[in-house]
């Protein structure tokens, strides 16, 4: 059995920031578990522009307002507490914080906790070294 708390994940190399979001990350590739999961703040105003490439994200939004919108498409989705979205074709995204958010993110393959997002939004594939 596997017991975190948030609270203990705070001010640890677990808990990543960048200039429009901080991710506090739960259970990483290190649990064994195959999906890592994700306590994610969005910041209020901000835009990022995503895709992982090598990657399945599923995201529950569970404070704030938002929307995702599919770069290949231009489709924009509204999000707001308990709306979901899965970028299960690893598709390019941009997702825009109207106001803080709070996001529950789940990675497959899981994340190790340290990566950062490259050029294009995405973070490399476990083990490939690029």
């Amino acid at each position: 059995m596997i017991v975190k708390r948030l609270d203990q994940i705070i001010d640890t190399p677990a808990h990543v920031k960048g200039d429009a979001f901080e991710s506090r990350r739960l259970l990483l590739a290190s649990d064994g578990l195959g999906y890592s999961l994700h306590d994610t703040l969005c910041l209020a105003g901000t835009e990022q522009r995503l895709h992982y490439k090598n990657h399945i994200e599923t995201n529950y939004v569970i404070a704030g307002q938002g929307t995702v919108e599919d770069v290949a498409t231009g489709r924009v989705h509204a999000l707001a507490p308990g709306s979901v979205y899965v970028l299960d074709q690893h598709d390019a995204h941009i997702l825009r914080a109207q106001t803080d958010m709070r996001i529950l993110c789940i990675f497959t393959p899981a994340l190790t906790g340290q990566e950062t997002h490259d050029k294009d939004g995405s973070y490399v594939a476990q083990g490939t070294g690029s």
